[in-house]
C-alpha cells in the first residue's frame, strides 16, 4: 500500500532550509516519492499552525522509511536542523 509523508514546517533559517530543499527533493524521487503538496494555501483546523505544508506519496511505507534513514535523505536533513522546526509522520494509506 501506498504511503504518506507529511511535514509540517516553521522555517527559521531560509538558506539553511534552501539548501535541505535542495538536497531532500532528489532523495526523495530516488525513493519513488512524489509531492502532491508543497507549501500553498491551508487552513489549521486544531494543533500547532506550522506556515509550510508538504505532502509526498510514496509507494509504501517502507519505502518513505527506508528514503528518511537514507544517506542522501539524512545529507539533506543536516541542513534542516536548526534551520526549522517541524514534524513529520509517514501515514500508510488504506486503499
Amino acid at each position: 500500500m501506498s504511503a504518506l509523508w507529511i511535514a509540517h514546517v516553521t522555517v527559521t533559517d531560509p538558506d539553511a532550509y534552501g539548501r535541505y530543499a535542495a538536497l531532500a527533493g532528489p532523495a526523495i524521487a530516488k525513493h519513488g516519492g512524489t509531492f502532491i503538496a508543497r507549501g500553498g494555501r491551508f487552513v489549521q483546523l486544531e494543533g500547532k499552525e506550522r506556515p509550510r505544508n508538504v505532502v509526498a506519496r510514496f509507494p509504501s511505507l517502507e519505502a518513505a522509511e527506508t528514503c528518511y534513514h537514507s544517506p542522501e535523505y539524512q545529507e539533506a536533513l543536516a541542513h534542516a536542523r536548526g534551520a526549522s522546526e517541524r514534524e513529520l509522520v509517514i501515514v500508510e494509506l488504506t486503499e
